[in-house]
C-alpha cells in the first residue's frame, strides 16, 4: 500500500474501503504484537517506523513486516502532532465472523448512538481488564477503529469482541432479559443486577430511547450519588457497572 493510501485510513470511508486502520505508538505497537500472536486475524500487520526505531524494532517477532521511512513521511500518516516515530497498518477484523452466539458466562454491553472516541476508548479498556464481555454497538456511533478510540483504548480493542451496526430492535431477538440505569432505578450493588443477559447504554446526552425502552423486558438500576449533580459520564457509569458484574 502506497504511504498516500496509508495517511488515508485516519478516515472511516478508507478504513472500509482497504480493509485496514492505524495502531500508533511503542505502547500500542507492543500490544499488539503480542495478541497477534494469539489471534489469526491480526496476521498482515505492516509496521511503519523512522530511524531512530530501527534498533527498537529488532525485538519483534520475525516474520513481521516492517518498513523503514523517514520523519517528514512518518508525520504525513501519524495521527498526533509530535509522532512517536512507530505506526502499524492492521487488517480490520472480519466483523461478521465476530456476531456469534454469546460464549458462556460472557456478558453483552450495548452502546446506543455512542459518540466521544475517549469514552469508547476508556469503556474497552475496562471490558478488556475484567474480561468475558462482549460489546454490542449501534449504528451511528463513534467508529472503534478511529484513531483516537484506539489510542484511548491502550490496546484494550485487540482483546474484546465487538459487533458494529446492532440495531437495538435486535436485540430482543437475541436476548430475553436486559437492565439499564436510570435514576429511580435499584441499586446497581444488589444481586440482582447480575442476573440480565444484556446491559444497554444510551448516548452521553439522549440516553436510551424511551420509546424503544417500553418494548422491552428490562429493569432499570441507578448508581447511588450525593445528588449533588445530575449525571455520570457515560464510561464512568459504565466502568462502575462492569465492576459490579464482575465482582457480583
Amino acid at each position: 500500500m502506497k504511504l498516500d493510501d496509508v495517511k488515508k485510513l485516519h478516515q472511516k470511508k478508507y478504513r472500509s474501503q482497504f480493509g485496514f486502520y492505524l495502531v500508533e505508538g511503542e505502547h500500542l505497537i507492543l500490544e499488539l504484537v503480542k495478541a497477534a500472536d494469539a489471534q489469526s486475524s491480526l496476521e498482515g500487520i505492516t509496521i511503519y517506523i523512522s530511524d531512530e526505531y530501527e534498533d527498537w524494532s529488532r525485538q519483534l517477532p520475525a516474520g513481521l513486516q516492517v518498513v523503514t521511512i523517514n520523519r517528514k513521511q512518518m508525520s504525513q500518516i501519524s495521527d498526533t502532532k509530535t509522532p512517536q516515530g512507530i505506526i502499524a497498518r492492521v487488517p480490520l477484523p472480519d466483523l461478521a465472523s465476530q456476531q456469534k452466539p454469546t460464549n458462556k458466562g460472557e456478558r453483552c454491553i450495548y452502546l446506543h448512538e455512542v459518540q466521544d472516541p475517549g469514552n469508547l476508548g476508556t469503556i474497552l479498556r475496562t471490558l478488556a481488564w475484567f474480561g468475558n464481555f462482549k460489546l454490542l454497538l449501534s449504528a451511528n456511533s463513534v467508529d472503534p477503529f478511529n484513531p483516537k478510540v484506539v489510542r484511548a483504548s491502550m490496546g484494550a480493542i485487540f482483546h474484546v469482541p465487538i459487533e458494529l451496526d446492532v440495531a437495538l430492535e435486535d436485540l430482543q431477538k437475541r436476548f430475553n432479559t436486559f437492565a439499564y440505569l436510570d435514576m429511580q432505578g435499584n441499586a446497581v450493588n444488589s444481586a440482582k443486577f447480575s442476573e440480565y443477559e444484556c446491559y444497554l447504554f444510551g448516548n452521553e446526552a439522549r440516553g436510551v430511547p424511551r420509546k424503544a425502552l417500553s418494548k422491552f423486558n428490562a429493569d432499570a438500576f441507578t448508581i447511588a450519588g450525593s445528588g449533588a449533580i445530575d449525571s455520570l459520564n457515560l464510561a464512568s457509569a459504565v466502568n462502575m457497572c462492569v465492576y459490579q458484574l464482575s465482582v457480583n
